[in-house]
This record gives C-alpha cells, structure tokens and sequence, in this order.
C-alpha cells in the first residue's frame, strides 16, 4: 500500500526545500510483490526526475503533429489504458495494430508490449513515438522541440545537473515517472492486509478465481508474464500473429503476453486487439469459445466450462481488483 501523500517510502522532499540537487526517492515495494524487474540502479529516481518525467508524459511536442502525447492512449481515469477503444488512435487518422495495455507496476515487468518486443523499459518510449501510425516523431525532432521550450532546460538541470537536453535523459525520466505508477490498493489488497472483507459473492468469486484462473493470473501482480495462446482466432485484417513476429518461431504463433488483471474492470476492451467490450465476454470465451490450434496452450486444451453463476461471481472478485486511489492520484495527473 502506497503511503498517503508520498509516492515512495523514504523521500517527499520537493524542490525549493533548501536542499541543493535532485531530491532522491525509493520506489516502495508492496507487501507481498516480488522484487522490481526494474530497479533504478542506473537511473536515481528523484522527484525531479519524476516531475520532467510527468511532463514529458503528458506533452503532445514528443508526437509529430503535437495532438498525440503518450497520455493519448494510456489515460489515467482508465488505469492508464484506452477507454472504450479496440485499438488506438495515432497520427493522421490511423489506428494502432493492438489495444493500449494500461500502465502499472511496470517495474515488474520482464518484457514490454503484447509480443514482449521491448525488453528494457528506459527505451519502450521510442516504438510508440517513432511509429508512424503512433505518435509518428523523429527522435532528433522531438528534442529540437524541447530545447525550443522556455522551461525545459530549467526541469532538465534539475533532473540531471545541467541543462542538456537529450533523448537519454528524455527517455530516463519517461522512466522514472511510468515505473513509479504502483498500483497496490484495491479492495482485494485492503482484505490481504485484513483492513476489509470480502462479500459472500466476491469470496466465491476468489475461491472460483484461485481454482480456474491463477495458474496464468497468480497473485500479487495477478499476471505470470509469460506468452500464451488462448484460442483466439486470428483477425483476417490485423493479421497479428503475435510473439512470432518476435522470435520468428512457429511455436510462438498467436502466443500474447498475459496481462495484469489488477485495474481489469476500467481498461475494456479486452485481449491484444480489444475484440471484446465487455469481463462477461471474456469469461464466455473461455467457458466456450476457445478455438483449438498446434498453439493452444495446453491449459485451456478442455476450456474453462463456466456456470452462469460462476461467471458472476468471477466479475464481482474482479471488481476488487480496481485501485480508485491509483486512478485519482494527483501525482500521475497531468501538471498544470
């Protein structure tokens, strides 16, 4: 559970506090989560850091006709995902390949994106602003921008010691604030810690949820980052074979990176390309819906059978899964 007030655990010093340079903080680690993946060895999170990092987030300048900052597609009332959109929308009235994860607890994440593509988080930022059917920017572009800004050579001394303004820095800080977005607090978190408890519906559901879904989805971080097929057909337009386009291994065919459930009742729709607009579809896919292929993960080889029943208490335990202090947290809000 994140302190009240305080991103993380040892710091909530600002600037201006009579204190010379970056002001340090220490990412805090939820009870019960693993070690980070990510650990800011290379990269020292500071306050300022994160401040340049949240502008940079929130600045249409890193996109090429400046109407597609990163918060375009990961808004935070929606976790940080896409609200209400299959895919998203990118430069010159063109649609992505797949659907906008959200963005949490990334400093845990091995691999990035749906295909596990990227594999350090400090250079995930360049696919996105460089794609042309994404934010469609030319790195060099984006920093002659920034150096054009009255403010920025003031917020990068800051981060960094002097005003130098270069993709490095620009990508460290995009860091520094993404990987600092901790998402801990939901209702099921507040039950772990034995400060509420679950209905009688929502215990079904966890009891139904540990028995049918955890294999794939196991606790805390509710995703086991591996890549799997899970009897989707592939979408004749998109033509998204997914890991494969990676390792080009016939194996990996229509293999997606398992996705964090935690926040999952705000970032609809569902899957790698948002095919499905609602839990309930979800849970009916895998009741019966599942499309067998040399691929399939052996898992789900009999499906997931389903009662109606079952299927309802699954969507109310998944709905304690919603961190609302995560989706209104000031400190992820876009600067004024």
């Amino acid at each position: 559970m994140l302190l009240s007030g305080c991103l993380l655990v040892n710091a909530c010093k600002k600037s201006g506090d009579g204190n010379s340079g970056p002001h340090p903080l220490d990412l805090e680690i939820p009870a019960g989560f693993p070690a980070p993946q990510y650990s800011f060895t290379g990269n020292p999170l500071t306050q300022e850091g994160f401040e340049l990092g949240r502008k940079l987030f929130y600045d249409g300048r890193l996109s090429k006709d400046g109407n597609f900052p990163c918060a375009s597609c990961h808004q935070q009332f929606a976790a940080f995902a896409t609200f209400d959109h299959p895919l998203s929308h990118g430069f010159d009235n063109q649609f992505t390949l797949r659907n906008a994860p959200g963005l949490f607890n990334l400093a845990w994440l091995k691999e990035m994106h749906w295909d596990g593509g990227i594999t350090n988080m400090e250079v995930q930022p360049l696919a996105p602003i460089t794609a042309p059917n994404e934010m469609a920017e030319d790195v060099n572009n984006v920093i002659k921008k920034l150096e054009q800004d009255d403010h920025y050579p003031r917020l990068f001394a800051a981060a960094f010691g002097d005003a130098t303004i270069n993709s490095q820095r620009m990508l460290l800080a995009l860091t520094q604030f993404v990987g600092s977005m901790v998402s801990a607090n939901s209702k099921y978190d507040k039950v772990k810690q034995g400060a509420a408890s679950f209905s009688l519906t929502e215990q079904n559901g966890y009891t139904l949820f540990q028995s049918k879904c955890a294999s794939c989805h196991p606790e805390p971080l509710f995703t086991d980052n591996s890549f799997r097929n899970v009897g989707l057909p592939v979408d004749p337009f998109i033509n998204d074979h997914g890991r494969m386009r990676i390792t080009n291994k016939r194996e990996d065919s229509l293999k997606f990176k398992v996705p964090s459930l935690r926040n999952v009742a705000l970032t609809f729709p569902y899957e790698h390309d948002g095919r499905f607009s609602s839990i309930t579809s979800v849970l009916d896919h895998y009741s019966s819906g599942i499309q067998p292929g040399p691929t399939l993960d052996p898992l789900l080889k009999n499906k997931i059978p389903l009662t109606n029943a079952e299927k309802f208490y699954l969507l109310e335990f998944l709905k304690t899964l919603t961190d609302s202090s995560f989706i209104n947290d000031k400190r992820f809000a876009q600067p004024k």
